[in-house]
């Protein structure tokens, strides 16, 4: 095993790793950036075919980086934003080592020792930009259920599945869109929702990001938010990057035959238990989308955008079948755990993670000066984990970083 030393150590060679590469290049900071994988690992490894991106493609920005095809309101395919990320490292030639995995990262007196499976790499600085979407949460009451289990990471299409029902836990972004596609294969499906994030594709001519870039909303930053810890949970949009630039809801789901059930509570025996809760988790929903149409009517006719619009096109409420709390679990061949991810850092020392194991943070910085962490929800800003939101963070943060390595040096002196 061999060593090395530098003065910063990414851990990470997705969009936050290399956007922070980027920024250290810039300002001319030797550093290394450390992937398990390869680049974009998790988007070469743990997507399922159909997948394309929420945000259209002029979101697509990274420092010094964007998007230059011909279809700025599209939506990247899997293998497009592999190559884009890709594109992005042979740009400025990211210092990246693939095929390395960190194994710890302890405190020395110089700073930091991150031991890996090929050596050591000691440095004054590190920044954790592994991502948030790598360990599926899966509730304990999978272990009483016999049929086949599954995660988004591992389902790939529809013909990787036995041709029996479905049950498809979670009603999110990923939920919802393996739902609809096993649905449209021709499989039966059950949707077991709980709480969600409903909006359209398109408003009033416009993409939703469009709207919600507009007016502010996807800039807001983490010290302006009343409850932080709650903004930085929820569930991510129900929405679906489509050529058609088509909505996905759960009125398209049942009217298109998917059965809708409420939050997956419980299993007892063969009998697996839905919450009542179901009605109220979709009014919840259509008045948090009511008030955000309120705010972009309101300012669009502030700003005198109106004659420039389409008329107001409100997705109808949400239709709420009678929903059963009861149903037989062994009519389902399988089930999809769409129930989000859990936060793994099993090489950090205990003392920089919450009691859910969630890495603590101000705004990206740690609680350990000179560390950092990039590319989680709301890091610094609402779009921190969008391809887009990763460049602002990154900057800011390597400039605190810069700091840091500058007041060490005095120090030294």
């Amino acid at each position: 095993m061999t060593s090395s030393t530098t003065s910063v150590t990414i851990i990470g060679a997705g969009q936050a790793g290399l956007a922070n590469s980027r920024c250290l290049t810039d300002r001319s900071i030797d550093h290394v950036v450390l992937e398990r994988g390869e680049v974009a690992n998790s988007w070469r490894t743990e997507r399922w075919d159909s997948l394309r991106l929420l945000t259209p493609n002029w979101m697509s920005r990274l420092p010094g980086y964007q998007y230059q095809g011909d279809d700025p309101d599209g939506y990247l395919t899997n293998r497009e934003v592999v190559d884009f990320i890709d594109g992005y490292r042979r740009s400025f030639d990211a210092p990246v080592q693939t095929g390395t995995t960190v194994e710890s990262v302890t405190t020395t007196d110089r700073g930091f020792r991150v031991a890996t499976n090929h050596g050591d790499v000691v440095s004054a600085a590190v920044v954790v930009a592994s991502g948030a979407c790598s360990t599926p949460r899966v509730p304990a009451l999978a272990s009483e259920v016999r049929a086949h289990q599954i995660t988004p990471i591992a389902y790939r299409n529809p013909g990787r599945l036995g041709d029996g029902e479905v049950l498809v836990v979670g009603a999110s972004a990923s939920g919802l869109q393996i739902a609809d596609e096993l649905r449209r294969s021709g499989r039966e499906v059950t949707l077991a929702v709980g709480d969600h994030v409903r909006l359209p594709r398109t408003y009033r001519g416009m993409d939703i990001h469009w709207w919600m870039s507009t007016i502010g909303l996807l800039d807001e930053r983490y010290d302006e938010v009343e409850d932080i810890t709650r903004a930085r949970r929820l569930p991510s949009l129900q929405l679906v990057g489509s050529p058609e630039r088509r909505s996905i809801d759960l009125n398209t789901m049942h009217a298109n035959g998917v059965r809708l059930v409420g939050r997956f509570a419980g299993i007892n025996g063969d009998t697996a238990y839905f919450s009542g809760s179901f009605a109220n988790f979709c009014r919840s929903a259509d008045l948090k989308l009511g008030r955000l149409l309120d705010a972009i009517d309101e300012f669009a006719t502030e700003n005198g955008f109106d004659h420039e619009l389409a008329a107001p096109d409100r997705p109808a409420p949400t239709r709420v079948p009678v929903a059963e709390t009861a149903l037989d679990v062994r009519r389902f061949e399988t089930v999809i755990w769409a129930t989000g991810f859990r936060p793994d850092y099993p090489w950090l020392e205990p003392d920089l993670l919450d009691h859910k194991g969630a890495i603590v943070h101000d705004g990206g910085v740690m609680a350990r000066p000179g560390m950092y962490v990039l590319g989680l929800p709301f890091t610094r800003r609402r779009k921190s984990n969008f391809i887009d939101g990763v460049g602002p963070d990154a900057l800011d943060l390597s400039e605190h970083l810069a700091g840091h390595l500058a007041g060490m040096r005095a120090t030294a002196r």
